[in-house]
């Protein structure tokens, strides 16, 4: 749908002092770090109104001219997860085999991944996210979208942050190439496989790597560039 450009008054804003911000971005970063990626998944169901909420936050995502160029294709049925994982577990095999070249592979040993994915069929919800490569108008005329790979990865990052606020553990799982995505899910081929997160609770014996929870320390991550004092 186009419009024109009309302007309405910011709906939300929030006058916090210096000492609630302050708190409030401390809180959450407390909340945040407990999020990590797991690989052990138990098969208890996660009710789909949980699903469909995070997918809302997912969509308030920021896009390129607001093109929203994403779509979430959310699988609980097992017989369609079943063929998701024997198509990965393929990919992966030729990823492991040699595919992805030594460098790689040899980073990947302290994190302990290999072809086996068990978890694409015990976790309760797979969510196949997909990048619109352009849209297509009522008409069925070619629509551009803009920053699609940028778009696309702040509402998969709103999307796991979500889902962990909801107390659910998330694998960001990306075998490549992915293409068997379009075929298995009958998406339409404007669409490009992204990543297909696995979301479900965690098991009671689940582990993870320990390289996995060493972060950058901020002044490895971010720099500053501030007024002198006195300015």
């Amino acid at each position: 749908m186009n419009f024109d450009y009309d302007p309405v008054p910011l709906p939300h804003r929030q006058a916090l002092s210096a000492e609630e911000s302050l708190r409030r971005a401390q809180e959450y970063y407390a909340f945040i770090r407990q999020r990590h990626t797991v690989r052990d998944f138990t098969d208890q169901p996660v009710n789909r109104a949980v699903i469909e909420a995070a997918l809302l936050a997912a969509g308030t995502a920021p896009s390129g001219a607001n093109h929203q160029p994403w779509h979430f294709a959310c699988i609980s049925d097992q017989a369609v997860k079943k063929a998701i994982r024997e198509a990965a577990e393929q990919e992966e095999r030729e990823f492991y085999g040699g595919k992805a070249g030594n460098e790689w592979l040899n980073d990947l040993k302290k994190i302990g991944t290999n072809a086996h994915k068990p978890f694409l069929e015990t976790a309760p919800w797979l969510i196949a996210i997909f990048a619109e490569r352009y849209g297509i108008d009522e008409d069925g005329n070619r629509r551009k979208n803009y920053y699609m790979p940028e778009s696309v990865g702040i509402a998969t990052g709103f999307l796991i942050n979500a889902l962990h606020h909801a107390g659910l553990a998330t694998l960001t799982h990306t075998p490549n190439p992915m293409k068997f995505l379009n075929g298995i899910l009958g998406r339409p081929s404007n669409e490009r496989p992204y990543i297909l997160l696995v979301v479900g609770h965690p098991a009671k014996d689940a582990t993870l790597p320990r390289a996995a929870t060493v972060k950058k320390p901020l002044a490895q991550i971010a720099s500053f560039l501030e007024p002198a004092p006195g300015q």
